[in-house]
């Protein structure tokens, strides 16, 4: 008998050839050799970068060329400062693009406050909220905006937890599940982020939360990289020029586990490969291949050993 086929799809973020947050790295990489490249081996889709046209018709155009979908987005986010009517009003251009693009969800990034952009910050000065109110408050504010995404765009905010933001810790994460609900917010898991934020075991954090993902980053870690990082009080960026992260199959991270944790849970939508590097000391494409074809070996683990919930 054959096993069920598992509607998921392998996509990619341009990171893995240029940098937005390090310009430097890659910078000089045309946005056509990463889709050309990307699409050669196999990838699906990509997510955006600064590269991409704005327009939304533009962009499509552009994606159409290598025969990639537009996965979805990075939006900048403020909530955990700002009022909701800002918000909602910042954001029109950005979720018109991706609903034009035929994307479901939007990568939310919490940025008030963040130092995640900040090479001269070390990660320990991150911004945290102090009190339940405080966090209730952000949670009432996170679950009125999804609930504009889905009703004004067809779009489900997908939140990333992230190294130096409001939301970084395994207990960031479990705090922001308890004061938001779904449908109106869902849980971006990124592995990378996960062991950096403290989750020695990615999977096991999944599966406290695997209900709310409705997007995925998969990134593998170097913890000897991270183990640095943590003793010497690195910034994030220090830590990304220095290689804290890889794509899936060349570091210490569980894929298997991971994928087998998301097919039980039924969950479907993209895997995305998202490896922050220096592509001079790590190339494009051959880190990008191993990342699809680590992916592809474990969704094929995972459809035959496994039944979807």
């Amino acid at each position: 008998m054959q096993p069920t086929p598992w509607n998921v799809r392998i996509g990619i973020n341009p990171i893995s050839w240029s940098n937005d947050d390090l310009p430097e790295l890659g910078g000089e990489t045309p946005l056509e050799t990463a889709l050309r490249e990307g699409a050669a081996i196999g990838y699906q889709g990509f997510e955006l970068g600064n590269k991409f046209p704005q327009a939304p018709e533009a962009l499509a155009a552009k994606l159409a060329e290598f025969g990639v979908a537009c996965v979805s987005g990075w939006y900048s986010g403020r909530l955990a400062e700002g009022p909701l009517d800002d918000e909602i009003a910042n954001c029109h251009a950005h979720m018109h693009k991706l609903q034009h693009n035929g994307c479901k969800v939007v990568v939310y990034g919490e940025v008030a406050g963040s130092i995640q952009g900040r090479i001269d910050t070390p990660l320990a000065r991150r911004p945290r909220f102090t009190n339940e109110a405080q966090w209730r408050a952000y949670g009432q504010r996170l679950n009125a905006f999804g609930e504009h995404l889905q009703a004004a765009y067809g779009l489900t905010l997908a939140y990333h937890h992230h190294m130096g933001a409001y939301v970084e810790s395994p207990e960031d994460v479990a705090q922001l599940m308890a004061v938001t609900q779904a449908p109106q917010v869902g849980l971006l898991f990124d592995t990378g982020h996960a062991f950096y934020g403290g989750a020695s075991d990615p999977a096991a954090l999944l599966r406290q939360h695997v209900s709310r993902v409705v997007h995925v980053h998969c990134k593998d870690v170097r913890p000897q990289v991270i183990a640095q990082a943590r003793n010497e009080g690195w910034s994030f960026l220090t830590g990304v020029l220095n290689g804290t992260f890889t794509v899936p199959g060349d570091g210490v991270i569980d894929f298997d586990a991971v994928l087998q944790t998301l097919h039980a849970a039924g969950y479907q939508g993209w895997l995305v490969v998202e490896a922050e590097q220096d592509p001079a000391v790590a190339p494009s494409e051959p880190y990008a291949r191993k990342g699809y074809e680590t992916l592809r070996r474990c969704i094929a683990t995972a459809t035959a050993s496994g039944v979807t919930g």
